[in-house]
């Protein structure tokens, strides 16, 4: 059986319960590990270690116990927003080229350590919401440079990578921000979908 785990913030959190491994929260991860659970009978389990807050330091220090200890075959990580919203919100955020430093180095023990894991970067996004309006200059630029170091970092390392962002401002054009991500950070549950449908692609092609 092959092991898919899930890294992130409290987008992949989703409010999954720490003392059962098979909850995996309501949001995207719920929704991909379902789909193929569903089709795949004892062929994958899933585990979602995300944790609400983290930024890429948080994620970095608990890189052996929360990910390489348990030697997943695939690894999704989205990460990013909180190494921008903790700055605006209280000068404790990671600026990007500590950012795009710290992934690396994160991605390069990963692989070290387990030479045949799959890894699909997912692109850290934003839209204007009650969260962001107020410093949304800030919030999308940083963002954005953040989402750029994913996609070098995934790049360099020969990872997949899954762009969100245009999804998002796609999905936008017809309906409100909130819609799709409540507060302009945190996804509702078609915004969760959304995530969901493009990791399973990606998944597709390298499982």
């Amino acid at each position: 059986m092959k092991t898919f785990l899930f890294q992130g913030d409290s987008i992949t959190d989703a409010d999954r319960q720490r003392e059962n491994i098979f909850n995996y929260g309501y949001g995207y991860p719920n929704i991909v590990a379902a789909k193929y659970l569903e089709e795949n009978h004892n062929e994958y389990q899933f585990i979602n270690k995300g944790i609400s807050g983290n930024r890429i330091v948080d994620l970095y220090a608990r890189i052996k116990i929360d990910l390489i200890n348990l030697k997943p075959d695939y690894l999704s990580i989205l990460i990013g927003i909180n190494d921008v919203w903790h700055e605006i919100q209280s000068q404790n955020g990671v600026d990007n080229k500590k950012f795009k430093k710290v992934l690396s180095m994160l991605i390069e023990e990963v692989k070290e350590a387990l030479p045949d894991i799959k890894i699909i970067m997912l692109e850290p996004f934003v839209l204007k919401g009650p969260a962001t309006e107020e410093s949304w200059d800030e919030f999308y630029s940083e963002t954005k440079l953040r989402a750029q170091s994913v996609k070098e970092v995934a790049d360099e390392y020969g990872l997949s990578f899954v762009p969100l962002q245009d999804k998002f401002n796609e999905a936008t054009k017809d309906t409100q921000t909130t819609y799709w991500l409540a507060d302009g950070v945190h996804p509702t549950p078609a915004g969760h979908n959304l995530i969901a449908k493009a990791l399973s692609d990606e998944f597709e092609k390298i499982k």
